[in-house]
């Protein structure tokens, strides 16, 4: 894969060019990583799986807000980027001033905000009622931001932390902006049998407006459950990289680079959750998006 463009940076998994006239190019590697180590193993295709469902959610949420992307297609490119194996794993988009703090909108109780709750009764510093058990539905989705750590994790900061950071007026709208597109994504995705319990937002501002940016409701970003596994009290299923979590976590490992090999089944069965959340999600054949089966 050749991109003949002025590179900007590389995180775990995007990589990211200048593409000329306040275009960027976003490639989605295949690349994944588990307890912030990125593994020696790619999964087959696990870009072109987040590039196609931001695509999908881009298109389908459009009247809640507008977003950088200009195209998918390689042919819309520039000259230096025009190379067949980026079909399906890159998209061309208006470069956007993006918030410095993550949009993070949940539906249920997990992850960090349940680490939180259990030990003070409190997500993001804010009272929750009695009672709740891990997975429990919140009584309402809530936004909850955090920090963006150029190291390490992001912290989780209250609503008044986020007015502090960006101002009290484009805080507001960018809660009400991230609320909609949350309640709307969840709403599609449980008619197609899946739980959104919590997503990640990147916002950015484009001519003064805020716009949707990156990725959008994808594996990496969202907590995807099987609603017919969802048991309030326990861990449902994701559709992520869970069975690399899982290998790991089995093993004796310190979680610090160099990570371990993951087996070929390790990589398979990866494979095959991203490909069912992308499917499950949109209605559509993975199969038929740009590039998938070329190596």
């Amino acid at each position: 894969m050749t991109v003949d463009l002025p590179h900007r940076y590389s995180g775990k998994v995007r990589d990211i060019y200048d593409a000329g006239d306040d275009r960027l190019l976003l490639v989605a590697s295949d690349r994944i990583s588990a307890f912030d180590v990125v593994m020696a193993e790619p999964i087959p295709d696990k870009g072109r799986v987040l590039t196609a469902v931001s695509a999908f959610w881009f298109e389908v949420l459009a009247d809640v807000v507008g977003s950088h992307l200009i195209s998918t297609d390689v042919t819309d490119f520039p000259a230096g980027a025009q190379d067949a194996d980026l079909a399906g794993r890159s998209m061309l988009v208006r470069r956007a001033e993006m918030l410095p703090i993550e949009c993070i909108v949940r539906g249920y109780l997990t992850g960090s905000a349940w680490k939180e709750y259990r030990r003070d009764g409190t997500m993001h510093g804010t009272p929750l009622p009695d009672g709740l058990l891990e997975s429990s539905q919140l009584p309402e989705p809530v936004f909850t931001p955090s920090t963006k750590a150029d190291a390490g994790h992001d912290e989780n900061i209250s609503f008044a932390a986020a007015c502090d950071l960006i101002g009290a007026e484009l805080a507001e709208r960018a809660r009400a902006i991230a609320l909609a597109l949350y309640g709307r994504g969840a709403a599609l995705a449980a008619d197609r049998g899946i739980i959104i319990a919590d997503t990640k937002f990147e916002l950015g501002l484009i001519d003064g407006e805020l716009v949707l940016a990156d990725e959008v409701m994808t594996p990496d970003s969202s907590r995807f459950w099987p609603a017919d596994r969802w048991i309030p009290g326990t861990t449902p299923p994701s559709f992520d990289k869970q069975p690399v979590r899982d290998f790991l976590d089995a093993l004796d490992w310190d979680k610090q680079a160099p990570p371990p090999p993951l087996p070929p089944e390790v990589v398979d069965a990866t494979h095959e959750r991203y490909v069912e959340a992308y499917e499950r999600i949109t209605g559509r054949r993975f199969a038929d998006w740009p590039g998938v089966g070329t190596a």
